[in-house]
């Protein structure tokens, strides 16, 4: 069960990569940098549904798949997904650590912190990673701030159309609350 969802997952992250770009276009800034970034809400979905470990393979074998459709130097790309795969997972397990305690799902607080210490420790992982290896000139933090809200946008309407999607269910008959 585990392997399919994994796969699932990893299949659906450069999908929604391509129509995020495509249907954001007009909130494009650069070609890292994106005011509405879709992507940001699986990579946390897949660690709240899949746990640190299968959450962050979806991440990365989704990354290795958006890889073929992307024009970048392999070594630029794989670096990429590890920057992708380690902002959700810092922020889990650093609250994991400061709370000594899972994240609660039901919780908004803790979803919200969680998200926020993600976008943050996302859009730095990724600017100080360009930097060292030569792909930014300098450290910009009107270019951080700007990743950092991208992120958050496309996190929280990740997270709406997820809620109004298991609404509409729930309307038709599922019930997920019994999960």
């Amino acid at each position: 069960m585990h392997i399919l969802l994994i796969i699932s997952l990893a299949v659906l992250f450069p999908v929604t990569h391509i129509l995020s770009g495509w249907l954001f276009d007009f909130a494009t800034i650069n070609d890292n940098i994106s005011l509405i970034y879709m992507p940001a809400f699986l990579r946390l979905f897949n660690l709240l549904v899949m746990g640190p470990l299968y959450g962050t393979l979806s991440t990365i074998l989704g990354g290795l798949l958006l890889m073929t459709q992307l024009n970048e130097p392999v070594g630029i790309a794989l670096l990429n997904i590890a920057c992708s795969s380690a902002g959700p997972l810092i922020a889990m397990l650093g609250l994991r650590i400061y709370w000594n305690r899972r994240v609660k799902l039901t919780s908004l607080k803790d979803l919200t912190t969680l998200t926020l210490i993600y976008c943050v420790s996302n859009s730095l992982i990724h600017h100080v990673t360009w930097v060292l290896m030569g792909q930014s000139q300098a450290f910009d933090v009107t270019e951080v701030f700007w990743m950092f809200l991208g992120d958050l946008n496309g996190a929280l309407l990740g997270a709406y159309l997820m809620k109004a999607m298991l609404d509409y269910f729930e309307k038709k008959g599922v019930k997920f609350s019994n999960f």
